[in-house]
């Protein structure tokens, strides 16, 4: 699927304005006006989220006061009485990183305050949230006070069972609330209806930080100074708003983060191999997927011991066992990205779809959230995959979604075949027979094309800033937009739109990836294309190019420059509306969907066409869009695509739909285009 590039152009005056007032570069002040940020009081009240690096300030400032959530003066009036008399207090979290550390976080304050704690977090195989056996457990241990963190919030039948076995309960969770709220003893949750708390957005440990503030009377100072490294690696992990206190506490997170005291983060901080100044993007890619990995492929409480401990050597045994799990976890990842693979090779018509559906099996559970995230930046659709054992009736699934499909909507369209189902708008987790595997992907498909339309799928969406002159992209300027930071969602590092004339193709890495150099009107970058082949680039020297980029610091033998990483990159000229209007009835086409028979004279190829096509393609392998943009031709998309399945039908061609490539097949005897079956079936078409 092409994705849609949404382009903001921000007012020139506004922008100079911004920059003038601000001390900002033309880029900084941008992108501030792209984001909404177009007056000197907005881009205050922005930056006013960063300040906490300077000797004299109060790490608590910016905060709202934590007893403004709801039901949260009552948790700390149970929790305290629980540890002054001395009750055993079991805090219950969950397996990934948001729970693993919110966990560590409590039990470590309540520990720290002579409370009688102890943590509990369900391995995988027990699946996310309250557990009636692990309550049952938990009393048979003595517990008589349950705090949740990271769950709870959905545990109506959990709830009940505590009450019955005489164990207090106080649920904190972030996640949305049912219809049912849980009887607990306490339920501190900002989504609830009527809490007055400002800030919503808090992850599960970003919570338990104000849980301990309140503990404290209110001291936000204290508690972030303790426990904001903790928070913000979940808060960045959990992929949150980087919005309001969210932004504030990843800010001074990665600022206390540089000096930690906790021996478990300073040996994963070491193996993971980043380097102060800590960004939210090394956090993302180093730290949360190893505390992640634990809990997905391995245990979670080594994670907990390794974020809990105190001696250097132990840290340094379970950082070591952590990435080894990480590892571990790439290989399984790349399993199932590999059988999806031979899926669709076998069936194309899998990803003719508005939504991408599929089931295998002996699928590592913990790892298929994270496949469905790659499927779906890879295929720039909503993906919804689901795995059993091979003598098991009952599958699970994960899904991920892209612009236009909420998830969690979708899986309640769907409920009637599902077991078990949650999730918010991106994500979510389901179960049910395998028996219901058909009758669930019909009934996906038939919710994305009722919000759709008929003539649109949820297709994933790229957000870039133009009106930047590469003039401006200096060395200076670059730099300066550093002061951004930290980028995650609701503040994603920017994107610019930027054209210039490719004067030359280099290889790097043997051709893996592949450098450009681009002329942007008399301003000479170098252009990376990480992770993309050099034979697979279809653009000529000479060629004009639209790109999307990240501008990056490369510094050499002690001089800087500027980079630009690219994003995205199209030939120059090509009109995105009718690309997207074009390749959507393509779809509909292949699904089989009624076709207004006029449009069948527009998209069935000639046979100069054909040619035109095949003789483009050379020897060399391109997406199909580049191969479109290299043709030079003035035929539709629509048309351009069905002349590639009717190579691929006369064997001609292959065309490698998961990685988005075509190429010609040495070799390949002749075939008569016409006998192709597209062709026969718009002749069909055609004939009506």
């Amino acid at each position: 699927m092409i994705t849609k590039w949404q382009l903001i152009t921000p007012d020139k005056n506004t922008v100079s304005q911004l920059a003038a007032a601000g001390g900002l570069s033309p880029a900084a002040a941008a992108v501030l006006v792209m984001r909404g940020a177009d007056t000197i009081e907005k881009a205050a009240a922005f930056f006013s989220e960063n300040s906490g690096s300077d000797e004299e300030f109060s790490p608590g400032a910016g905060f709202s006061d934590p007893f403004l959530i709801r039901d949260m003066e009552k948790a700390c009036s149970i929790i305290l009485e629980a540890a002054d008399s001395g009750a055993l207090i079991c805090v219950y979290g969950d397996y990934d990183c948001d729970g693993v550390t919110a966990a560590a976080l409590l039990s470590g304050y309540l520990t720290d305050i002579g409370a009688n704690v102890i943590t509990h977090i369900n391995e995988r195989e027990m699946g996310y949230g309250m557990n009636a056996e692990a309550i049952r457990t938990l009393k048979d241990k003595g517990v008589e006070l349950i705090v949740t963190v990271d769950n709870g919030i959905s545990a109506v039948s959990e709830a009940a069972l505590c009450r019955e076995l005489g164990i207090r309960l106080v649920i904190t969770d972030h996640h949305q609330p049912g219809e049912t709220l849980p009887d607990a003893d306490a339920v501190v949750d900002p989504h609830r209806q009527e809490c007055p708390s400002p800030f919503k957005d808090l992850c599960g440990c970003g919570l338990a930080l104000k849980l301990v503030a309140a503990l404290e009377g209110g001291d936000m100072d204290s508690a972030v100074e303790q426990y904001s490294d903790l928070a913000a690696i979940a808060t960045i992990a959990d992929v949150v708003p980087l919005r309001g206190e969210n932004r504030r506490l990843v800010r001074l997170g990665l600022h206390y983060l540089e000096n930690t005291e906790n021996p478990g983060l300073t040996a994963l901080i070491e193996a993971s191999g980043i380097k102060p100044p800590y960004t939210s993007e090394a956090v993302a890619f180093g730290i949360a997927p190893r505390i992640n990995a634990a809990g997905r492929i391995g245990s979670p409480s080594d994670a907990l011991r390794l974020i809990t401990c105190e001696d250097d050597e132990e840290a340094q045994e379970l950082s070591e066992r952590i990435c080894r799990l990480n590892n571990e976890r790439r290989e399984l990842e790349k399993v199932i990205l590999e059988d999806i693979s031979r899926q669709v090779a076998a069936d194309p018509s899998l990803l003719d779809g508005r939504t991408a559906v599929f089931c295998g099996t002996g699928w590592h559970h913990g790892v298929v959230g994270i496949a469905a995230a790659r499927c779906a930046e890879r295929f720039g659709i909503p993906v919804f995959l689901m795995s059993g054992n091979e003598n098991e009736d009952e599958v699970r699934g994960s899904a991920r979604s892209v612009e236009g499909l909420n998830i969690f909507k979708a899986l309640s369209y769907s409920g009637e075949v599902l077991e078990r189902f949650g999730g918010h708008s991106g994500a979510g987790g389901f179960s049910l027979s395998r028996e219901n595997v058909p009758g669930f992907a019909r009934l996906i498909e038939e919710y994305a094309a009722e919000i759709a339309g008929s003539c649109n799928s949820p297709r994933a969406v790229t957000e870039a800033c133009g009106g930047i002159s590469p003039v401006d992209l200096t060395v200076e300027a670059v730099e300066g937009l550093d002061i951004l930071e930290p980028f995650g969602e609701g503040n994603p590092r920017p994107l610019f739109l930027i054209e210039g004339i490719c004067e030359d193709i280099i290889a790097l890495k043997g051709g893996d990836h592949t450098k450009l150099m681009v002329n942007c009107g008399g301003t000479r970058f170098p252009a990376l294309m990480f992770g993309t082949k050099t034979d697979t680039v279809p653009y000529r020297k000479g060629e004009e190019v639209n790109m999307l980029v990240t501008p990056e610091i490369n510094e050499y033998g002690g001089k800087k420059s500027v980079t630009l990483k690219v994003a995205d990159i199209r030939k120059k000229g090509l009109n995105q509306s009718k690309l997207i209007a074009a390749e959507e009835t393509y779809k509909a086409f292949r699904r089989g969907e009624g076709l207004d028979l006029r449009l069948t004279q527009y998209i069935t190829p000639k046979r100069e066409e054909l040619i035109e096509v095949y003789r483009a393609m050379g020897k060399s392998i391109f997406s199909p869009l580049g191969l479109y943009g290299r043709t030079g031709s003035a035929m539709n998309y629509c048309k351009f695509l069905i002349c590639l399945d009717i190579f691929e039908e006369c064997g001609l061609i292959f065309h490698d739909r998961c990685r988005d490539l075509v190429g010609i097949i040495e070799g390949a005897p002749k075939a008569d285009t016409d006998k192709a079956p597209t062709m026969q079936k718009l002749k069909c078409h055609a004939a009506v």
